[in-house]
């Protein structure tokens, strides 16, 4: 199968390192035309410079803070003015941090909303009349198998990456008739920054090394082993294919057999 993203122009969140990264350079790689999006500038500068333009294709970035809602939809907004619509949609925000559901802070709550559902609404609402017109759309969220199955000690990620789920296969239901379709991947412990983050803390809480927090996890999941970043960036570009436009308002674990449920 060969995936042809040459006619696209896809938008990558989070996308200077980790997953976002993996999947920026992927959709560079098979043509897309791709948009960075993310906080740090100079990381955006390093990253763009980077990726694969075999087929000529001009890639940019736009930095935006998504603490800063209104910030995002008005650079979001001039960019497609000046420079023409977005395709492909991909949604990807660092999850909040790790803890109990029961001693979070509403302030947590409330900023976890903003960064992953309220965030996600603006982008999407931006790109939605550019794909209307095209008659063709993909927005595919990175979340979490937390949406199948809620992850100790990760509370308020549990939460909102629910109501993330939720919101996309709505929307799934209510784009299709343009074309349009609303995917989510689930990605399992992947090696990722944000793995480390939650291994550490875990370490810390519990008076372990972070060996023995790590060999507990990597018994959980049946292939052995951490995912890499570009194993969850091949569903995700598979997804925002030609070959994927009958697949819409699923979530698509990829997690090496970890999740319990179907």
């Amino acid at each position: 199968m060969v995936i042809d993203l040459s006619k696209q122009t896809a938008l990558v969140c989070g996308s200077t390192q980790g997953i976002g990264r993996a999947v920026a350079e992927m959709m560079a790689a098979a043509g897309a035309r791709v948009v960075l999006l993310a906080r740090n500038e100079e990381k955006l500068k390093e990253v763009v410079a980077q990726l694969p333009s075999r087929h000529n294709q001009i890639h940019s970035y736009l930095q935006a803070d998504f603490n800063k809602p209104d910030q995002l939809k008005n650079k979001l907004a001039e960019f497609i003015k000046q420079v023409g619509s977005i395709s492909i949609l991909v949604n990807n925000t660092g999850g909040p941090k790790a803890g109990p559901a029961s001693t979070a802070s509403v302030e947590e709550f409330e900023i976890a909303f903003s960064n992953h559902l309220v965030c996600n609404q603006v982008l999407m609402q931006e790109c939605l009349e550019g794909m209307k017109n095209q008659k063709m759309g993909r927005i595919i969220n990175i979340i979490s198998t937390s949406v199948k199955q809620p992850l100790k000690g990760l509370g308020v990620s549990n939460t909102i990456r629910a109501a993330v789920a939720n919101w996309a296969k709505t929307l799934s239901v209510e784009l299709a008739p343009f074309g349009i379709t609303v995917n989510n991947v689930l990605p399992g412990a992947t090696s990722t920054q944000r793995l480390n983050e939650i291994i550490k803390n875990k370490a810390e809480k519990s008076a372990n090394s972070r060996e023995t927090i790590e060999l507990e996890m990597l018994n959980e999941i049946p292939a052995g082993r951490f995912a890499s970043p570009q194993e969850i960036a091949h569903a995700v570009v598979f997804l925002a294919s030609a070959q994927a436009a009958y697949i819409n308002g699923i979530n698509l674990p990829v997690d090496g057999g970890r999740t319990a449920c179907l």
